[in-house]
């Protein structure tokens, strides 16, 4: 019975190999998008996320396929994407947290999303939990083996050059790597039990602003940008992991930037309450309406280097990682130009 906390993975640098765990490993394409436990009972289905909270009444789409594509009484884990021509699309799917019913059907119906389904919990009266991922796997074929899309059974292998190569391929179809699971392991809700693989890039950004911490007056974020070919900065993301001493040491580091940041700033229009200002600092959040995003500006005179994972559309998947300051790097050179782009890959060709 929901809610249940989905089994986690945590990050590796390298593709671990089979014999790093006693039983082997499972591959599969690591998804981006809204990871979902599915708990179907007849014409009842609750889709729960990963923080528990449901997205049932967000997607009456995926609603409808697991009604029509699922086992009658079943508990499956798996992750709702959007698929578009140029691959899967983040943005789309954060559209659908919206308050309006109307809004949200009215999307589902421009842009159907899909479920992509990797782990079997239960089925029929019988819970699966305690079985190793080897017989959960073997018995999530069989239950989806008559399945058709939306609904889709996640691609796997056991051969670890195969895994390596979709690490690359796959990217360009917006996945951000590859999961490995030990085959002997049972469904361990809220435990990291599997290992994860992204990408890891560096980038020099624009430091155009940031946020104050929700502790105290230190530096909670940098707000970074990026130039694209006609000298518009835009906001990328944000790098937010520092400890607290050097968040405070950040106050006096940033303090010469903060003087008249906001004459002449890229970004001074952006405190207006438009649709376009929703990606904007200081918009609200559709995750947590009650966080605080307001921010300062700085004047877009210094330079960092970030790790980043990958790209979303124009701007940083995840939040980035500080690297070190680039005081050798002239701001208007910090651009587009520099990232590396994904060879595009189709995702008929994963599905195929």
């Amino acid at each position: 019975m929901p809610p249940v906390s989905p089994m986690l993975a945590k990050a590796v640098k390298g593709m671990p190999t089979p014999d790093s765990t006693p039983a082997g490993l499972l591959y599969e394409p690591k998804w981006d998008g809204f990871r979902c436990i599915v708990f179907r009972d007849g014409d009842e289905v609750e889709l729960g996320s990963r923080n528990e909270r449901p997205l049932t009444r967000y997607f009456p789409d995926v609603v409808e396929a697991v009604k029509a594509q699922l086992p009658e009484r079943c508990v499956v884990d798996g992750e709702i994407v959007i698929v578009t021509p140029t691959g899967l699309d983040f943005d789309l799917l954060q559209l659908r947290l919206h308050p309006a019913d109307s809004r949200v059907r009215k999307l589902a119906a421009e842009t159907p999303a899909s479920f992509v389904a990797f782990d079997l919990l239960a089925i029929g009266d019988e819970s699966l939990m305690a079985e190793p991922l080897s017989v959960r796997r073997s018995r999530l074929e069989a239950a989806l083996s008559t399945s058709a899309a939306p609904v889709y059974l996640t691609p796997a292998t056991y051969d670890v050059a195969e895994a390596e190569q979709w690490f690359t391929a796959f990217e360009g179809a917006g996945l951000d790597g590859v999961i490995a699971k030990p085959l002997d392991i049972p469904y361990r809700p809220d435990v990291r039990a599997m290992f994860k693989v992204k990408h890891a890039r560096t980038a020099d950004c624009v430091v155009a602003g940031f946020r104050w911490h929700k502790s105290g007056p230190v530096v909670g974020s940098l707000i970074l940008g990026l130039y694209d070919d006609g000298g518009d900065l835009h906001h990328v993301g944000v790098a937010a992991s520092f400890t607290m001493k050097r968040r405070a040491e950040l106050v006096d580091e940033l303090a010469p930037y903060r003087t008249d940041a906001m004459a002449g700033h890229p970004w001074q229009a952006w405190g207006q309450a438009t649709e376009e200002a929703e990606r904007m600092p200081g918009s609200a959040s559709r995750w947590n309406a009650g966080k605080d995003l307001s921010w300062e500006p700085l004047r877009p005179e210094l330079v960092v280097e970030v790790a980043y994972d990958q790209m979303q559309g124009d701007r940083f998947r995840h939040a980035t990682q500080f690297v070190r300051w680039r005081t050798d790097r002239d701001p208007a050179s910090c651009d587009y130009a520099q990232l590396e782009k994904p060879v595009t890959f189709a995702l008929a060709d994963i599905f195929g």
